[in-house]
């Protein structure tokens, strides 16, 4: 008899679910029901919403994400890095029958205080589908894990996503700008700056003035700013991440431009699509579970 389980991946904004038999998925749904936005509902009640229909009492419900923080359904503790992969699915949270929450990973130290909850699950994934050194985790706050062939041995976050987002949105950088464009030139002439000179500070306010004054088109002005804010990423974190084996997680979209800053400075790379990390990882949990 095949094993049946469910999986969901449980963020601030979204809830997706996928319902498998197995190695072969029958289902899935998706909705804005993120944790902060429940609209009045327990977590409970949004999952029995969302999966009723799919799952009895013997059918595992395996999550992962913000549904395990101080904000969630039930806190998911922390595991300390290092720790080996295999811990994340040995350590899971149970908030209800048959349904589990996996840990998310923490860092404290003197020169390092970082956390990651739903990024393990694509780590757990992207390691064994494309086994690296260095992970590349690009998003609104991008992480940079180190790692052997058994163990997680460090990470750092670099909040560049979320950095684009406030400085187009509200901040003088973007203050009064049409529509932007994609712009490939754009993005490379950013790319190039902050590479050349990841010291970023001083050269945000010149993003404003450069469309002030006329040298960068104003529609452009987030692919600028975005190839900028990359470069200096990964040139800055590149010195404390200088293994040659780099896997960046994330859709096309994200991992062509980073694909392309790693190219520039001479350091190849491999792709795992995110989702599909997530998935690899978190149902190779659940199949433990269900099995």
């Amino acid at each position: 008899m095949t094993a049946r389980y469910i999986v969901i991946d449980w963020g601030s904004t979204n809830l997706r679910a996928w319902l498998y038999q197995d190695d072969k998925c029958l289902a899935s749904k998706q909705s804005e029901a993120g944790i902060t936005r429940l609209n009045g509902k327990s977590p409970q009640t949004v999952l029995a919403e969302m999966i009723g229909s799919w799952r009895n009492s013997a059918t595992p419900v395996i999550m992962a994400g913000m549904v395990g923080s101080n904000v969630g359904w039930k806190v998911a503790s922390y595991l300390s890095v290092p720790t080996h992969f295999t811990a994340i699915g040995e350590q899971l949270t149970s908030v209800s029958d048959n349904i589990w929450i996996i840990p998310g990973l923490c860092v404290s130290r003197e020169d390092n205080h970082n956390v990651m909850r739903g990024e393990e699950t694509q780590l757990l994934g992207a390691h064994a589908l494309s086994p690296s050194s260095v992970y590349v985790m690009p998003g609104t706050h991008c992480k940079w894990v180190q790692a052997d062939r058994e163990q997680i041995l460090d990470f750092r976050t670099v909040m560049t996503g979320e950095l684009h987002y406030l400085l187009l949105h509200h901040s003088l950088v973007g203050a009064g700008l049409p529509e932007q464009q994609r712009c490939a030139d754009a993005f490379t002439a950013g790319l190039e700056q902050g590479l050349s000179t990841p010291l970023i500070l001083p050269q945000l306010f010149e993003v404003r003035a450069s469309h002030l004054l006329g040298t960068l088109p104003r529609e452009h002005v987030s692919e600028f700013l975005s190839g900028l804010l990359i470069g200096a990423e990964v040139m800055s974190m590149s010195q404390h991440f200088d293994d040659k084996q780099i896997t960046i997680v994330a859709g096309d979209a994200l991992s062509n431009r980073y694909q392309q800053a790693f190219g520039a400075i001479g350091r190849k790379s491999s792709v795992v699509a995110g989702e599909t990390a997530f998935l690899t990882g978190i149902r190779s949990i659940a199949h433990a579970v269900a099995n």
